[in-house]
């Protein structure tokens, strides 16, 4: 079992609330998927997904969280902590908006919650992986003070591996 204590599985901030995953989410989640725009992604490809994230929070501790829109109450995307390609003593931090709700400032909001929820764990570190095409999430890496610490190639494409300390 990990040192660290668990995350907080809910959050808010002005705007935002970062809440656990319910089933009644499997459709927009599906839909945000779907918006990548490499395959559609069923409605219940969204429930065994929220399952699986379920699952990994509950082995974890570090919880991927859906975001919702205070005012209007609406499902936007996710922000919240993933093992990827890094460890759970030093994880991720990931998020993903619908397009409709991107340039207003809710992924850099959401993100900076998630990292003061982070340092509340005791870990001292966090990293986030972006393609580096991907120009509005590295503007939001940069603005939460994140830095580049080396890009690799995965395939054809390249990666951003982006560090920040807690400390």
């Amino acid at each position: 079992m990990s040192s660290y204590e668990t995350m907080a599985f809910h959050l808010e901030t002005e705007r935002l609330i970062l809440r656990p995953w319910a089933e009644s989410d499997a459709a927009e989640f599906s839909a945000l998927l779907s918006e990548r725009g490499d395959e559609t992604y069923t409605v219940e490809h969204g429930r065994e997904r929220i399952a699986k994230l379920l699952s990994a929070t509950g082995t974890t501790g570090i919880p991927l969280l859906p975001i919702q829109r205070r005012a209007e109450g609406d499902f936007i995307g996710y922000c919240g902590l993933i093992v990827g390609r890094s460890t759970l003593e030093e994880p991720e931090i990931a998020y993903e908006l619908f397009r409709h709700a991107r340039g207003r400032g809710y992924a850099t909001e959401a993100a900076r919650a998630v990292l003061g929820a982070a340092g509340a764990t005791g870990r001292e570190r966090l990293w986030s992986t972006v393609g580096t095409w991907n120009t509005p999430s590295l503007r939001v890496l940069e603005k939460l003070g994140f830095e580049r610490d080396r890009v690799s190639m995965e395939g054809a494409k390249e990666v951003a591996w982006l560090t920040r300390s807690l400390t």
